[in-house]
């Protein structure tokens, strides 16, 4: 028989998850002053937990300070304060909830307009068609580069440690940096990053090692990764059955499983060669191939809203049922589900043709519900979400201000810590 929803799963580190749901990441770009967490950030995660989600993940926090999907992301390293961090935390588990951070570094998925660095394995650009102009020119990244950033996401993981959370995800999927090293349809080096599927796994596999050497053995080291890239020639099922395998033996307690990037958008259901096209469990045939000879528990996430399909989820093998869309629209679904197999959300499809923009518009309609929770307001599903897209472009505009002005200020004092210092002659001003 398969495992109840709401029984509890303990972890190979041996910590407990309260149940077998979890509020899965998603991009807020909800960050204050400083690029820090603050108490709109704090309302959300306490209603999430309230809700009774067992496992909270927030999130991506960005581990370089030059390097942020979007100008209003959430920052941490060396010598950012952890206090609101720990008011974080906090919040997340007031209800009972673990909390893990996401940790992630966009690599090449960066808009033109951000300052900083885009950096790839190789310096490929994002195609999504006439809207690749959006989209930053990366630079390949120097062993150095890459040697920098394994110790800045172990670097983060200590200091979320400290602030109070339960574990950290490392971010290897949705085409950001990690994956893009795992694509060979991305990484054409010929280097010791590059080639075989060892070799461009290594850069994840450094980090695991060196996040799991910086933190306690019972906090919890989780990795999502795509089950398939959803590119002919990319990374697939296989590749990530071999790198599960790969991740075994380092400490790892469970592997998130996702699907898809900014030029192939099978997260939000819209894949570049349509294997997505089921309105819920998205990667579910792929992820239960893949329990099949995990050695690791297994997390899915990809459009689940109702708890007959998270109940499937978890009687195809899979130990946790990750959700993100539903609980940004109604976050006490879990507790709801404790009582009724009937309660369940309804979005309306975003009928435009070009996926980029669509797959934008339908995230920029779910980022406008999680202010609206956050302000202690109740979430508004029906908004349009091309309304919602213009809205967040003009809130992204005054960010980016914000942004611009807080990394030139922190680029001018030499903080004297730790933290990798970037090469001002790589950095796009």
């Amino acid at each position: 028989m398969p495992p109840a929803l709401f029984t509890s799963l303990t972890l190979p580190n041996g910590s407990i998850i309260p149940n077998r749901l979890a509020k899965a990441a998603m991009e807020e770009n909800m960050a204050g002053a400083g690029q820090l967490p603050d108490e709109q950030l704090h309302t959300l995660y306490r209603r999430w937990s309230q809700g009774g989600a067992g496992l909270i993940i927030t999130g991506n926090v960005m581990v370089h300070a030059e390097a942020l999907t979007g100008p209003a992301g959430v920052v941490l390293d060396a010598s950012t304060p952890l206090e609101p961090f720990r008011d974080w935390a906090l919040a997340a588990k007031s209800g009972g909830s673990q909390v893990w951070m996401q940790l992630n570094h966009p690599g090449r998925q960066v808009m033109a307009t951000m300052p900083g660095v885009a950096w790839g394995p190789s310096a490929i650009k994002v195609d999504i068609g006439k809207q690749s102009k959006r989209l930053a020119e990366p630079v390949e990244m120097t062993p150095e580069q890459i040697e920098a950033t394994v110790v800045r996401f172990a670097e983060t993981a200590r200091q979320a440690e400290l602030a109070g959370f339960d574990g950290v995800e490392i971010h290897a999927a949705h085409g950001y940096l990690l994956s893009q090293f795992l694509s060979p349809l991305v990484n054409k080096r010929t280097d010791q990053w590059g080639g075989t599927l060892q070799n461009r796994a290594r850069m994840l596999l450094d980090i695991v090692r060196a996040v799991r050497q910086n933190v306690a053995p019972s906090f919890a080291v989780a990795v999502k990764l795509n089950s398939a890239d959803f590119q002919r020639g990319g990374f697939d099922a296989s590749d990530a059955g071999a790198v599960i395998e790969m991740l075994r033996p380092l400490g790892v307690d469970l592997v998130e499983l996702s699907g898809g990037s900014y030029e192939s958008p099978a997260m939000s259901g819209r894949s570049a060669d349509d294997r997505t096209l089921a309105r819920e469990a998205y990667f579910l045939g792929l992820a239960e191939e893949l329990a099949r000879t995990s050695a690791l528990p297994l997390m899915l996430t990809g459009g689940i809203v109702r708890r007959p399909v998270a109940d499937n989820v978890l009687a195809g093998g899979i130990d946790l049922v990750g959700m993100g869309t539903a609980l940004a629209v109604d976050p006490d679904l879990p507790n709801k589900w404790r009582h009724s197999d009937e309660a369940a959300v309804e979005l309306a499809p975003v009928k435009i043709k070009d996926k980029a923009l669509a797959s934008a518009a339908g995230m920029a309609r779910v980022r406008e519900q999680l202010r609206r929770i956050g302000a202690g307001r109740p979430a508004r599903p029906a908004a349009h979400p091309v309304l919602a897209f213009a809205r967040e472009s003009a809130r992204e505009r005054r960010a980016l201000r914000r942004y611009r002005n807080w990394l030139n200020k922190r680029a001018s004092v030499s903080s004297g810590d730790s933290t990798p210092t970037p090469n001002p002659e790589t950095m796009r001003w």
